[in-house]
């Protein structure tokens, strides 16, 4: 198949099941949600760090801010593949049943209904449902692993590990911000500061949880 016929109709799928608005709302959520979830690892890390303790590496670091990353990434592609496709199933009866369709009970039963069958609606709600999937389950990924990545280098923990994550979280709750002021239309400035604001947050509550 053509490379431009398939993606002119990953494009008509996407303008028919509006995933464009829900995708992005995904993606920001889940990154943003996988952001802090690493910063509150890497703020425990690092005050068991400032205690004294040596019980720690950065590689330690790394399996469970991942095992952490993964466990999120999975979750959030289960679990919106499920609602997901639940949602938009509900929305194709709702939509047929407005529409005076009805589909031949003995197709239904017997599970004869074939792709070629489906409307071009439906291809799209399923489109849809993948991808919106797949953002879900791999925004949170990302979002936990790229503060991780000063942790691949070296073989002792130091101070610099940690400064070196929170810079990137820095940048990438920055980039979260830009990215919200943009689909608003405006407010940028106030977005970024909303998001690193959060970010303290989460350092100071675990500060005054390892006191």
């Amino acid at each position: 198949m053509n490379i431009k016929k398939v993606l002119q109709r990953c494009k008509d799928y996407s303008k028919l099941s509006n995933l464009g608005e829900i995708a992005r709302r995904k993606f920001f959520n889940n990154c943003f949600d996988g952001a802090l979830t690493c910063a509150g690892i890497v703020s425990g890390v690092f005050i068991i760090f400032l205690a004294g303790s040596s019980g720690f590496d950065p590689k330690d670091v790394l399996i469970t801010g991942f095992a952490t990353a993964l466990a999120i990434g999975i979750s959030g592609l289960w679990g919106a593949f499920l609602s997901e496709e639940a949602e938009r199933k509900k929305k194709m009866i709702d939509m047929k049943k407005e529409m005076a369709i009805f589909e031949d009970e003995d197709n239904e039963k017997n599970g004869n209904k074939n792709k070629e069958d489906k409307s071009v609606l439906e291809k799209a709600e399923n489109f849809a449902t993948i991808i919106a999937s797949l953002v879900d389950g791999g925004a949170p990924v990302l979002g936990s692993s790229l503060p991780l990545i000063p942790f691949f280098f070296g073989f002792t923990l130091t101070f610099m590990h940690f400064i070196f994550s929170y810079i990137i979280l820095t940048f990438l709750l920055i980039y979260l911000g830009i990215f919200l002021g943009q689909i608003s239309g405006g407010g940028r400035v106030k977005y970024v500061i909303h998001l690193v604001a959060a970010g303290v947050v989460t350092l100071l509550v675990s500060i005054l949880l390892g006191i």
